[in-house]
């Protein structure tokens, strides 16, 4: 039955219309963010002139401003100049009105059973709401999804930029987990599983077979009266620990892949991503997230390096892609890590294992190579073994703004172009006579 006090296909009409407007504010973060280095000033950017044409940066027109129709209204062509406006753009806008639309059929169903049934929690068919009652069920389960939309918002963003440019602006991340801290504190149950949980069961077999030093550990640790008595705290603690041990577990992959292969394994970007993704849905879900990317991830490796003999991909895509995959199809991939993280306190114990397996691997890896005679070092000399993947993004994201491409800030004092001999040229081009 229906709860709420207007049709559902009215509700879900709102949605895609509001998700189209949405993806056109996406597209101009996507293109100015990388512009710029400091958060700041990347923020900054987006409150200028929302123009979809990157030559002459002109005021859209009426139609310009519809998201998906009005590119195909103006024969996909800026009605200023006339230069072919991207493609890309539509695409993400319609992406974003398909997204606002599915991920809400998903996450919120309207009969009572699918109330029951909608947060999909480890605790229980009502999650958190069979713990606390801060909320009634469908006030708390969509504070959940517009959250879990933000955070999506940012990884539409992020993933349209690394994958041009293989880098993701701190515009992208940051803003997001610092929002996702602050509701989790507020709403204290937009949580999809608590900060712990352990199968009784698993834990009473699996203590004969530890070590002596880890028994006391295996005690039966239930976090339901703590999150009765401080909702809001706990969902504070899922929101930092979500952030703290993505990060983590990212930066630590990153240092023992610098420290094998001699090269950037991953950017720093990818730590930050990592952070947002778990303030939103906690650090189980998001390691699951972080378990199944690579396997999105190699067959795109694969074509790539038949396509293009290129051995490197941006991985903020992949990791998008998964958390979008894991939060749809929740019901299905959940019960899988689950059974991991039933283990309680082993799991710690597991996942030093795993670090220490995988830097044994690539270690190992390295020795293959060598002895199959295939060059492991990152150059053909030393100087060109010391320029990283990070060195080459870094110059190329402060090198590309040039004044002549027509991407350099409109702001910029007219006499540093006189000086230059440029002014006539860039009055004629940006018609500023």
């Amino acid at each position: 039955m229906n709860e709420l006090p207007f049709p559902l296909w009215l509700l879900l009409t709102g949605l895609a219309i509001l998700g189209a407007f949405v993806g056109r504010f996406l597209n101009i973060c996507a293109i100015r963010f990388p512009l710029h280095g400091e958060l700041k000033k990347q923020l900054q950017s987006v409150c200028r002139n929302w123009s979809v044409c990157g030559k002459c940066s002109s005021s859209p027109s009426f139609s310009e401003r519809i998201p998906v129709i009005g590119w195909l209204l103006n024969g996909r062509r800026c009605h200023k100049c006339a230069s072919r406006v991207s493609p890309v753009f539509s695409v993400i806008e319609l992406i974003t009105t398909i997204l606002f639309v599915v991920v809400y059929s998903c996450e919120i169903q309207f009969s009572d059973t699918g109330i029951q049934n909608g947060l999909r929690s480890a605790e229980g068919p009502r999650g958190p709401e069979a713990v606390t009652t801060l909320w009634t069920p469908m006030v708390w389960l969509h504070l959940r999804y517009a959250l879990h939309m933000v955070m999506i918002c940012g990884l539409i963003v992020a993933t349209e930029i690394d994958r041009r440019l293989r880098i993701i602006p701190d515009g992208s991340t940051v803003p997001i987990t610092l929002f996702a801290i602050v509701s989790s504190f507020v709403i204290g149950q937009s949580y999809i599983v608590p900060i712990w949980f352990q199968d009784a069961s698993t834990v009473a077999m699996l203590e004969p077979i530890v070590p002596v030093i880890l028994k006391p550990l295996m005690v039966p640790w239930d976090p339901t009266v703590f999150i009765q008595t401080w909702p809001h705290l706990h969902g504070l603690l899922v929101s930092i620990a979500g952030a703290v041990a993505c990060a983590g577990s990212i930066w630590i992959v990153r240092q023992i892949g610098f420290m094998v292969l001699k090269q950037e394994a991953m950017g720093f970007g990818d730590v930050v991503l990592m952070a947002m993704i778990g303030s939103v849905i906690g650090w189980q879900p998001v390691l699951a997230v972080f378990v199944f990317a690579p396997m999105l991830a190699m067959f795109a490796a694969i074509i790539n390096w038949i396509a293009h003999r290129d051995n490197e991909i941006p991985y903020g895509p992949f990791l998008s892609v998964a958390t979008l995959i894991l939060l749809l199809a929740w019901p299905i991939l959940w019960p899988f890590p689950k059974r991991f993280f039933d283990m309680g306190p082993l799991l710690l114990v597991m996942v030093v294992l795993m670090v220490i397996l995988l830097a044994v691997s690539l270690q190992l890896v390295q020795v293959i190579k060598r002895l199959l005679g295939i060059d492991t070092s990152v150059g053909n000399d030393a100087g060109e073994a010391d320029w990283t993947s990070a060195d080459h993004l870094f110059f190329y994201n402060y090198e590309r703004p040039d004044i002549q491409t027509g991407e350099w800030q409109r702001d910029l004092w007219p006499g540093t172009r006189a000086g230059q001999g440029l002014k006539r040229s860039h009055d004629w081009r940006n018609k500023d006579y």
